[in-house]
């Protein structure tokens, strides 16, 4: 009996020693906590893993003179824990903030237990529980590992039992802790047409903050996403840098935070601006995950890291191929009939896309869609337009061999609409005040379950029509401002989470009916690029500005965080540049288009056609293979990238020349992501016919090794003008 006791103490204490310190590691970081003496939860550490785990403990020991110390001093004791708390000694950022039914606003977290659960050969859940010692609040964080992608998804959970309901204030997702003598972070900036530029900044003492208010289109002038570079500007292939993105849809927060000791706190999630939240008792709030990884080597692994991910688990079909298409919006606007579409059926199939896709204006009878001003919200055909109906157009699609695709915008509506007149109610508007339009618009209130229901009957109706559709563009093209909820009543607080709530509520039901239905995410441009929505669509709209000139550097910025087949591009009349320039610079990305074929030369018809043959032969490697981002146009006159599948057999590399004040002379460019010891062949493809090839040497097969060591002249020194080569290894 005195053996067996012993046994069960020794398994004890064990377990206890094996409890102070939780590793979640990747296959290259690891992010290391520690469990105090005090019963609190600290990190520790973040960066690359090391080889000897046990080795982390001197890294503790060092980080846990500051704290494990508990002299009373907030400076000492509280620094660098997981989850900071408001309301006793805690002197920077909170990561929660709460009040109890008795008022007391404080709370204090102490570590429960965890666990770790395998959920398959490549990814791990860990949890660890918190509770509050005088009160039963409870906080469950959680961190979800992709191994081989060397990504982390942070979430918290919070729920308690208390009587009544209490009050959330703040509700982070995550707090990260950094220790650097520099931080550097890279911010991606938006407006109308101006989407994803890049700017770069050494963060100084005290707080920088990244956030939307939004509500809706919450994209619009901040991008939720982030690089931040420890002790020195991170390149494309050097440095520390984290890449960092949110999950959510609506409004978002960033706030970076550098202390008197310049230790930096990164705490990330919902914006908490006007959202204070009565969390019932034993509810569980659900933060979104915040999504990030650790790379050594610089900017360009951090994006393949979350590339890899978001095709695995971020992106809908993420493994998927992709629909080309011709889209009539910039041929007809609002302009056009059913046999007027009907010809174009036939346009798409002499480009030789996959698809056509009808855009805006095709709905609305009492009040017709032939502008801005009308019929958002009245689903059905035209009569005047669509006399036959939908049914007409997917019968004809069929017939000339294409898909069928169109265009919805759900959660908007026009106040010229018989949904108006019947659900006033059913927007967002406040009582007593003028109401608030943006491009003739109101929004639609997704808190309510009758207008969530109404939203998904939108896509259902559409789907039961024949077969159904093939593809939907779902459009959002305005912002919240007036907001205010009828069905919320005297929750008003409530609204930007429960709008975001509501609609994810419509998106699952759309996914569960039709699983493998293709959707494109748009919102006036770049408004809605997160990887919240994108768990259900298939890609993204990524501007409104096609001008190829400005679209390098618009998608150059998505580049850094989001797949290639997720960011679609369309060749359209947008500027002034040839068709080759306007085509190779769509290709970077998923291919479309949105202009008069009939307008075409007979040599750019020709070359179009080329050129989408070339795309789909090459789109496994443009889609599924990894980026390598060569030469900035951010830091030269020119951009230049490319693409290497997964077994370094296929390459496609792009070469786009901007606006150089004179003869540039540009050098050679290293190649990079091939395989050494193989040999390709390397050949300059996308030529306009009877058109001079700029790479002279095409048809020459290469080493990798002088490829990646030498390099290519790959650049013409012309303005605007494009080079396009393919990369075969060969035996």
């Amino acid at each position: 009996m005195k053996q067996l006791l012993f046994s069960f103490l020794t398994l004890l204490c064990s377990s206890i020693q094996a409890q102070e310190m939780i590793r979640i590691e990747t296959e290259s970081s690891a992010l290391v906590l520690k469990i105090g003496k005090n019963k609190k939860l600290y990190q520790t550490y973040f960066g690359t893993k090391l080889n000897n785990g046990s080795e982390y403990e001197f890294i503790s020991k060092e980080n846990t003179k500051k704290f494990v110390i508990n002299d009373g001093n907030p400076l000492i004791d509280l620094r660098h824990l997981a989850y900071p708390t408001f309301g006793t000694d805690n002197l920077f950022e909170p990561a929660i903030r709460i009040k109890h039914n008795d008022g007391n606003p404080s709370l204090e977290l102490e570590y429960q237990n965890h666990n770790s659960a395998k959920i398959d050969a490549n990814t791990t859940e860990t949890v660890i529980r918190l509770k509050d010692p005088q009160y039963p609040v409870f906080v469950d964080l959680h961190y979800k590992v992709f191994y081989k992608e060397n990504v982390i998804e942070s979430w918290t959970e919070i729920q308690h039992q208390e009587k009544k309901p209490v009050m959330l204030y703040n509700y982070a997702s995550s707090a990260l802790h950094l220790d650097a003598d520099k931080y550097w972070l890279t911010q991606f900036y938006s407006d109308v047409v101006e989407e994803m530029r890049m700017e770069e900044s050494q963060l100084t003492r005290g707080s920088k903050v990244i956030d939307s208010k939004l509500g809706v289109r919450t994209n619009m002038f901040a991008s939720p996403n982030f690089f931040l570079s420890l002790n020195s500007k991170s390149g494309e292939n050097t440095g520390e840098v984290i890449a960092g993105t949110i999950a959510w849809s609506g409004n978002f927060k960033h706030k970076f935070e550098i202390d008197n000791n310049n230790e930096l706190r990164i705490v990330s999630g919902i914006n908490e601006f006007a959202s204070e939240y009565n969390l019932e008792p034993k509810e569980i709030f659900k933060t979104p995950a915040f999504i990030y990884t650790f790379s050594n080597n610089g900017k360009g692994q951090a994006s393949r890291n979350l590339h890899s991910w978001a095709r695995k688990y971020g992106l809908k079909d993420g493994e998927k191929s992709r629909l080309t298409l011709l889209n009539n919006w910039e041929t007809t606007f609002f302009d056009f009939d059913q046999n007027k579409l009907a010809n174009m059926f036939t346009d798409a199939k002499t480009l030789g896309v996959d698809m056509f896709l009808l855009d805006d204006g095709w709905f609305g009878n009492k009040y017709p869609r032939s502008g801005s001003t009308s019929g958002l919200g009245d689903w059905q055909a035209t009569k005047a337009k669509l006399p036959d109906g939908i049914g007409f157009l997917l019968e004809q699609a069929k017939k000339t061999d294409v898909k069928f695709g169109i265009w919805i915008e759900p959660e908007m509506i026009n106040e010229k609409t018989e949904l108006y007149e019947k659900h006033p109610d059913w927007v967002l508007s406040l009582p007593n005040r003028e109401k608030s339009f943006y491009r003739t618009q109101l929004v639609l209130d997704l808190c309510n379950p009758k207008v969530q229901d109404f939203v998904f009957k939108v896509v259902d109706d559409i789907m039961q029509t024949q077969s159904g559709v093939a593809f939907f563009k779902w459009d959002c093209n305005r912002m919240m401002t007036s907001a205010y909820s009828t069905y919320l009543k005297n929750q008003q607080s409530h609204l930007f989470i429960d709008y975001t709530k509501g609609l994810y509520k419509v998106l699952d039901r759309i996914k569960s009916k039709y699983p493998n239905l293709p959707m494109m995410l748009c919102a006036g441009g770049g408004g809605r690029s997160d990887y919240g929505m994108l768990n259900y669509f298939t890609e993204f709209w990524a501007s409104d500005n096609t001008d190829p000139f400005d679209r390098i550097f618009i998608q150059w910025g998505y580049s850094n965080f989001y797949p290639a087949l997720a960011v679609c591009n369309h060749v359209t009349s947008m500027g002034n540049q040839s068709i080759k320039f306007r085509t190779d610079v769509t290709m970077m990305g998923k291919l479309g288009f949105d202009i008069h074929v009939g307008g075409l030369k007979d040599d750019e018809l020709k070359y179009c056609q080329e050129a989408v043959a070339n795309y789909k032969r090459l789109s496994p490697a443009i889609w599924q293979g990894e980026l390598y981002r060569l030469v900035s146009p951010y830091e030269d006159s020119r951009a230049v990238l490319m693409y290497v599948n997964e077994n370094k057999t296929k390459s496609v590399l792009f070469s786009y020349t901007l606006h150089p004040l004179t003869d540039p002379n540009y050098g050679l460019v290293r190649l990079e992501g091939l395989d050494a010891k193989k040999m390709y062949k390397v050949e300059e493809i996308n030529v306009m016919p009877k058109g001079k090839k700029t790479f002279e040497e095409s048809g020459t097969v290469y080493s990798g090794d002088f490829l990646m060591k030498i390099g290519l002249k790959v650049s013409s020194s012309r303005q605007e003008n494009s080079v396009v080569l393919e990369i075969t290894a060969v035996e």
